[in-house]
């Protein structure tokens, strides 16, 4: 079963990556930017057959490894 995780930082923690990514786009002439925000994305192939028990496994590599909680959202979602 394949997953997809996206993971960005929550509201409200600098994001200087994105902010840089935004500027540079401006001054290429992308005037209408609002807001740009630099994340990671993770795909794993997990050998698992029943959905639940695989999301929960993922999950539970956010939480301890994957992600930063502390100031990182994640979003699971499944490849199809």
């Amino acid at each position: 079963m394949k997953f997809t995780i996206n993971i960005t930082l929550k509201k409200g923690v600098l994001d200087p990556q994105g902010l840089a990514i935004k500027n540079s786009l401006v001054t290429s002439g992308f005037q209408n930017i609002i807001e740009v925000k630099q994340g990671k994305l993770i795909e794993i192939d997990i050998d698992e057959e029943n959905y639940d028990n695989a999301k929960k496994e993922v999950s539970k590599m956010c939480d301890k490894l994957l992600a930063n909680t502390v100031i990182e959202d994640y979003k699971i979602m499944l490849n199809q």
